[in-house]
This record gives structure tokens, C-alpha cells and sequence, in this order.
């Protein structure tokens, strides 16, 4: 087949618009559904991106043109949509978390196995024209053996602007969940999978209160940790410390810092698709740039990569696997941080295959199918 891959987004929620801006552009793609709980929401969304369908969740799940579900849904119920679109025998890709557990993440990479359909997961971010330069030094050897990596991720949390925040502060969410999955996705891209770990984790206050929109003024609840520090060690040997917090007056967010033996590299933002390289060589006086290559679209590079690999017949990036393992790291360090004690991390994953540094979402890389002209003309 050479036809694009036919899309359905489920869940339009603030996210979905990052999203839909890149999704109705690739050539690649043709988003045929958006869904929500909220139809009327979904209608807006569909009507705003130039959707034809707009309905439930699974009014467009079920649509014969649907070959891969976008499960942009709460952390809560990304198994369960997963689930259900999997039983329809679609492809899926989940917003991160992958899911709540670790048995229900695994219970979905085995339904799509048994199934023969792909699971995919973000963040995407790894994928982005700045963590990839980083991967491609990182292999060849520009900073000699990789030996720690240092992350730092503080804020003092989204209930300053963002209008609902109450779900950031659940099960499944807090900085750790939150925001981990770029960094441990970025890590783990860099390094390979985790093999054990140790934290400590605190909650500043038990209450928050939201601090702009409709809503400001209203009180909520808080069910998780707002800050944690991780040890996370590497089954390849590598060590890294991590801090993940919404209780920092201060913000300073996006750092990453590998050393190597012979020489340090500044990773940039992972929550971003491009940003700095730099490196800085044992004794030198200062930082080198190193020009960053690759696709920066944005999010959305995961669900793109895995259509054309649908359609090539080959492994795609954004794996369900690396999704489950990132889960399951970011489960032991929830569980160290209780217990007071290194902890096991039980999964694997394999390493993503790096992109081609001239892989391009508009023109398309070698696997890419012949181009639609009239969706070419609204790529960036």
C-alpha cells in the first residue's frame, strides 16, 4: 500500500492541538477522525483542523478508514483505549505514560502482539533533530566512553497556568510522570535500558490552587509526590541523577549533561524537537556548538515514523516496549522512593534505531511512500 496512513484522534484536549497542527500536515498521513468523550469538544477540534469526522471515541475507533489510533486520552484510560482500539484490530499510539502499571502496559503490548498490530508511545522528542545529533555523537564516540548523566527538571508546577490542572496532580501524573518520560525516553535512547535504581520523593503541600483562567482560586488536592530525586543506574553501567520537581520557585528546566571520558555534552531540552549540542572537551576552556541535523517538526514524529514503517514493513522508533520500559522505570523509583532501597527494574527494551540525519516529515525519508501533492502543499 502506498495510500496514507488513515489516522483518528482520541482525546482533543490541549495536547491534541500540537498534535493536529503536524498530523494534518504530513503527506504521510490523513487524519479521517477526532474523538472525545465530549463530542461537542471533538466537533470544535475537527471543524478547526479540517476533519471530516468528529464523534465518540468509538464512532472513530470503528471508522473503516482508521488503520491507527492516536490515544491523546488521560493517563487513566490509555490502556483502556489502547485496549479497545487493539480489539478493532488498529494500531495505536499512547500519549505517555504508557499506562498506569505495569500489568496493564504489558497486557496491551501482548494484545497488539496477538493481534499483529504495532504500539507505539510517546515522547517523540527523541526523534527531534537535537537528541538525535546527541545520539549520533554519543555512538561515535565524540565524548569516548559515556559514563553519567546528570538531568534537573523544577518548576513551581502548571497550576500557574494551566486552566484544569488537577489531573497533573493524580495517579499517573506529578512531575515524575509528568515530565520523566522525556528525560528517561531521551537516557534510555542514549544509553540503553535500565537495570536498577533508588529514590526519595516528597509532597511540598497537600492542597494547590489553580492560578489563572475560569477557575482561579479553586482549591484541589494533591494525591502524589511533587518532587523526587532518582539514581538511576544502566545495564550498560552508565549512572545518572534525576530530579523531577513542581516545588521550586525557581525554574530550570530541559537540562541534560552526559560526561563521557573525554568530554562532556550539553543534550538539549527534551521536551523540545531541536536546541543546542554542545561539547566540552577535558581541559578546554569553553563549549564547542555542534550543528544540530535532523527533523524538527514537533510532536507527532512517533505516530509519522510508525505510519511509514507500517507501510515499509519495518520496526518503528516510538515503540510500545520503550514505553512500558520508561513506565517501569519511573514505577521502581515510585516504589524505592516508599521502600528507602535500590530497587529492580524488571523490563528491557531495545535501543531506537536512529532516524537518517536527512529524514524529512515533508519530503520524506527512503521508506517514504510516493507523496501526495495535494497534502505536500500544506506541509511546513
Amino acid at each position: 500500500m502506498t495510500d496514507p496512513v488513515g489516522v483518528a484522534v482520541v482525546g482533543c484536549g490541549t495536547i491534541s492541538h500540537q498534535y493536529l497542527r503536524n498530523l494534518t500536515a504530513f503527506p504521510d498521513l490523513r487524519v479521517v477522525a477526532c474523538a472525545d468523550l465530549d463530542v461537542a469538544r471533538a466537533r470544535e477540534v475537527a471543524e478547526r483542523y479540517g476533519v471530516p469526522l468528529a464523534g465518540a471515541p468509538a464512532e472513530a475507533i470503528a471508522h473503516p478508514d482508521v488503520e491507527l489510533v492516536v490515544n491523546l486520552t488521560i493517563p487513566s484510560a490509555h490502556a483502556a483505549v489502547a485496549g479497545a482500539a487493539i480489539e478493532a484490530g488498529r494500531h495505536v499510539y499512547n500519549e505517555k505514560p504508557f499506562a498506569l502499571d505495569t500489568e496493564s502496559g504489558a497486557e496491551v503490548v501482548e494484545a497488539a502482539a496477538a493481534a499483529g498490530v504495532r504500539v507505539g508511545c510517546a515522547p517523540d522528542t527523541f526523534l527531534g533533530a537535537g537528541l538525535q545529533t546527541a545520539a549520533r555523537l554519543v555512538a561515535e564516540g565524540a565524548i569516548g566512553t559515556p559514563l553519567t548523566a546528570l538531568t534537573l527538571m523544577q518548576t513551581p508546577g502548571p497550576e500557574s497556568w494551566h486552566h484544569s490542572p488537577e489531573f497533573l496532580y493524580q495517579r499517573g501524573a506529578g512531575p515524575l510522570f509528568d515530565m520523566g518520560p522525556y528525560y528517561l525516553t531521551a537516557l534510555v535512547a542514549l544509553f540503553g535500558p535500565a537495570r536498577r535504581v533508588a529514590a526519595v520523593a516528597r509532597r511540598a503541600r497537600e492542597e494547590r490552587v489553580i492560578g489563572s483562567g475560569p477557575r482561579s482560586g479553586v482549591r484541589f488536592p494533591v494525591e502524589v509526590p511533587t518532587h523526587t530525586t532518582a539514581l538511576v543506574e544502566f545495564a550498560a553501567g552508565q549512572a545518572a541523577t534525576m530530579v523531577f520537581s513542581f516545588d521550586s520557585p525557581l525554574r530550570r528546566a530541559g537540562s541534560i549533561e552526559i560526561t563521557g571520558t573525554e568530554a562532556t555534552m550539553e543534550v538539549p531540552d527534551p521536551n523540545t524537537f531541536d536546541g543546542e549540542v554542545r561539547l566540552r572537551r577535558t581541559l578546554a576552556d569553553d563549549w564547542v556548538t555542534v550543528p544540530t541535523e535532523g527533523a524538527t517538526a514537533g510532536r507527532g514524529l512517533g505516530v509519522l515514523d510508525m505510519a511509514r514503517a507500517i507501510r515499509a514493513g519495518r520496526p518503528h522508533r516510538a515503540t510500545g516496549e520503550l514505553g512500558l520500559h520508561v513506565l517501569d522505570v519511573m514505577l521502581a523509583v515510585t516504589a524505592s522512593a516508599e521502600r528507602g532501597e535500590f530497587l529492580p527494574v524488571a523490563s528491557t527494551c531495545p535501543v531506537p534505531d536512529p532516524l537518517p540525519a536527512d529524514w524529512d516529515p515533508a519530503e520524506g525519508g527512503p521508506d517514504r511512500p510516493p507523496r501526495i501533492e495535494e497534502a505536500r502543499a500544506e506541509a511546513p
